[in-house]
Formats: C-alpha cells, structure tokens, sequence
C-alpha cells in the first residue's frame, strides 16, 4: 500500500481557492444530475446526550471518497461542523489520502451557491444582504463576489453583525428585513430552525441562497416565501428527503446541475423569485478533496 497523504486545515486551505473551486463544483452537480455520480443520501446518527449529530456522506465520481462529519449547532467559542475526507484510489480501492473537512465543508457549501447565483441572479444584481455572521456568511461573501460584483453588502445577525461588518467593510443592518428590503441576493447563514427570512420582504426578481435547517423538521424560510420562489436544489432526493423547506413548498423542484448542464433553462424572466435551498452532497466534498490533492 502506497503512503497515505494526511493534511490538516492549514494545508488544505494554501490548496483550496475559489477560482478553481466554483467550476468544480458546477460540474460535480451537473455529473449529479445527470446521474453520472453514485451517492446514497447522508446516513445521519443523533448523538443525542450532546445535542449533536455524527452523518456518513459516501460518493463516486470518478473520484471515490466520503465524509465523516459532525455537527453540534450548540457549540460556543468553537465550529458547529467538524470533519474528516477520506480518498481512496477507485480502481483498487487503497486509501489514497486523509484531510480536514471542516474548511472544504464551508468553502463547498459556499461555492455551490456562488454556482446558482451565477445561473440564477439577474445580471445587474448589485446588492448583497446576508442574515449571518458566522463562518457561512464569511465564505459566502468570498465566493460571490467571484460571480457578481456588488456595490452594496448588508449583513444582519443576532449579536455579530456590526463586528462582521467593521471586518468585511461591509454594512450592518438592524433588522434581517431592513438588511433584505431592496437586495438583490439574499444570502440566509444563519443556525435557524424556525423561519428568519419571509418572502414578504423581497423583491421581485431577487434569488436566495438558503443552505441551513437541514432536517425535515427545521425550517428557515417561511411558507409565503418556499410556496412563491421557483425551487433549485443540489439533490432532489437529498432535499426532500432532509430539507424541511423544501418538504413546505409542496412544488416541483429542479436540481441546479441541471441548469448548468443546460437541460433547464433556470431563470425565466426578470421578475421571478428563485431559491436555491442547499442541504449539501458528497459530490461536492469529493470534487474538493480532488482539487487540493491535485494542487
């Protein structure tokens, strides 16, 4: 057996960056869609005494690796998600590498958006609004400004947001509507499990990213807002299956590897309200790995 490559968070960051990122996710979600990739849904365990939740997230693609990944929504002064991505060589199944997964978790998650708001925000959009301060609204607000250029970013969080923007040279709203009111893109990265952001406050035309509340019992949007928005979504299975959201909508929704393929066409006018509501898939922690093991 080969020796097996071990990086930590330090390492795969110097080899994991947007640029290279966001196409390769674009085409892990198009090979999803076009049922290239083989993934079952996440296998998730309660660890109930700790509030927290240990899931096994498994894909091939060419690449064959899985997640294991925890998350304790509960954590104060240290990260909600922690993980480990394990590689192994698919023709002959040896283990090929071991790394942190924490960062290429956020950064994935992030990446994914910046696709659908490639492929679904206007192309004047030009103003920002992110509910969240946390490590989500962070990388969210990297990675977009890869696929738009904004003139204006708000943030509203619970307790962060002015510290948030003093970092970011960003503006702090005091109300989740004042920072959503007239945006553009709206960006919702909050540890929400009943509804922050309502569809009443958006304009016609706006997209959101939505990528918390992912149990089918936990909801961040409301009803008027999943029930008006057209509904992109990673996986279909993965996200009427854990996405408490999407089960709301009660509508048929598109998988936005699909729009990237060019099988959809996604938006359809510049008054439609999408949605992309994201649970996250092993594909994308897989396309990553790769990324950082090639570099």
């Amino acid at each position: 057996m080969t020796d097996i490559v071990v990086l930590d968070e330090p390492a795969v960051q110097a080899r994991l960056h947007y640029p290279e990122l966001i196409p390769a996710i674009a085409e892990a979600l198009a090979s999803l869609s076009s049922g290239k990739v083989v993934q079952p849904v996440r296998s998730v365990l309660p660890v109930a005494p700790h509030h927290g939740f240990f899931a096994v997230m498994p894909a091939y693609a060419g690449g064959l690796g899985a997640k294991l990944v925890t998350f304790y929504p509960q954590n104060v002064g240290l990260h909600t998600h922690h993980a480990l991505i394990v590689i192994f060589k698919a023709e002959t199944g040896e283990p090929l590498a071991v790394m942190d997964g924490r960062l290429i978790t956020e950064m994935r998650t992030a990446a994914a958006s910046a696709v659908a708001t490639q492929l679904l925000a206007r192309k004047d959009a030009s103003v920002l609004a992110i509910i969240g301060s946390g490590v989500q609204a962070k990388s969210h607000l990297a990675a977009l400004r890869h696929v738009r250029s904004f003139k204006e970013v708000r943030v509203w969080s619970p307790r962060n947001a002015p510290a948030f923007a003093q970092r970011h040279g960003v503006k702090a709203s005091t109300t989740a509507e004042a920072a959503v009111r007239g945006a553009d893109v709206v960006v919702v990265a909050a540890s929400a499990t009943t509804p922050i952001l309502h569809g009443r406050w958006l304009s016609p035309g706006a997209h959101v990213n939505a990528i918390g509340a992912t149990r089918p019992e936990w909801r961040e949007l409301d009803d008027d807002l999943v029930t008006t928005a057209r509904v992109f979504v990673d996986s279909r299975e993965a996200a009427l299956r854990e996405s408490g959201d999407v089960i709301a909508a009660r509508s048929e929704v598109t998988e936005i590897g699909a729009v990237v393929s060019g099988a959809d066409p996604g938006r359809r006018n510049a008054e439609e309200l999408t949605l992309f509501k994201s649970v996250g898939v092993a594909v994308e922690d897989v396309a990553a790995a790769a990324l950082v093991l090639r570099a």
